[in-house]
């Protein structure tokens, strides 16, 4: 079967095509899956790229969804031929994290699904939402769960309360999406006019430029009434600052990635001052991907899904792609 291969140290010219023996028949607790559908993560390309290290002949991509060709020994949530998608960490099912960590997660610490077939145990898998495509349902493992987890287990978002999104990215779409599907109120931010305004037609109540309005942060605290209940945080310590100043007294800041910096001032007087919960997380549980997929079934939610997609063989051109910036919403690979 074909497979994507990333040489050590990294790089986007370390990826390769090759040819390795079929998975495995599955053993007891595991299912073999015929993969159809990725989708890039930030996290992905950081392995990529060799700026998160990986084994040499790593097989990348941490989102997968496929069709079930067999199934092992005691496993009854499953039936050859159901469809089904990846979890982030096969390993934690329910309840807090302790383990931390990337050592369990696929297309890191082990092989993901850069890949046409695999065999693992069943837990690494959820069924997926009736009605998707296997490039839809990749999208959820990592960016959909992210934003889930953030606003509904961590949140708890309440109808009517104000929700902040950073871009255009994975997550903050999203983020919108659920806010919107709940009830909430919702101001996004983007540097690009072109991309505010397909956000409006999403659903964002309110849109910031966010070079052109360098307060916006204080912007959507007056919008907002006295700032927001959540934010999205993704840009990290480059926009943590204006996140705060966003926010209100006892208002939930989801501190998810780092793209606009991993050092800076933190104004943590400000932070103490208005009791803000800052709660850093990485994707979520089995659990919460379960929780997520019976919403998306109840809202009728669909990702948003660029236009341009990439074959397997053309991975690295797909990263490039996701590089570059002028994409909106995920980037599927179809396997």
């Amino acid at each position: 079967m074909k497979a994507m291969r990333l040489h050590a140290p990294g790089g986007l010219d370390k990826l390769e095509l090759f040819e390795i023996e079929g998975a495995p028949l599955p053993g007891p607790g595991e299912i073999k899956v015929r993969l159809r559908a990725s989708s890039l993560n930030y996290h992905d390309y950081m392995v990529a790229t060799g700026a998160m290290k990986a084994e040499d002949g790593r097989i990348p991509l941490s989102d997968g969804a496929g069709e079930v060709l067999a199934i092992g020994e005691g496993v009854s949530e499953f039936a050859v031929g159901d469809h089904v998608v990846s979890t982030f960490f096969p390993t934690w099912l329910d309840g807090a994290n302790t383990l931390g960590g990337f050592a369990a997660v696929p297309g890191d610490g082990i092989d993901g699904y850069a890949r046409e077939e695999v065999t693992t145990a069943a837990t690494s898998f959820t069924r997926m939402p009736k009605g998707y495509d296997f490039a839809e349902a990749a999208t959820l493992t990592c960016a959909g769960v992210t934003a889930w987890r953030a606003l509904v287990t961590d949140g708890p978002l309440i109808a009517g309360q104000w929700v902040l999104v950073q871009g255009t990215g994975g997550v903050s779409i999203f983020a919108l999406q659920i806010a919107k599907a709940m009830g909430a109120r919702v101001i996004a931010t983007s540097s690009s006019d072109a991309k505010l305004e397909r956000l409006v037609e999403l659903g964002a109540d309110h849109v910031l430029n966010y070079r052109t309005q360098q307060d916006w942060g204080e912007q959507a605290r007056r919008i907002s009434g006295g700032g927001v209940h959540h934010v999205i945080e993704v840009g990290g310590a480059g926009t943590l600052t204006q996140s705060i100043i966003a926010a209100r007294n006892c208002g939930h800041i989801a501190l998810i990635g780092v793209l606009a910096g991993v050092e800076g001032n933190v104004p943590t007087v400000l932070l103490m001052g208005k009791q803000i919960r800052l709660q850093g997380l990485t994707v979520g549980s089995r659990r919460d991907q379960i929780d997520f997929i019976a919403a998306i079934e109840a809202t009728g939610l669909r990702p948003v899904i660029d236009e341009r997609r990439f074959a397997l063989e053309d991975l690295a051109k797909a990263f490039a792609y996701e590089k570059a910036g002028g994409h909106f919403g995920k980037i599927c690979i179809t396997i």
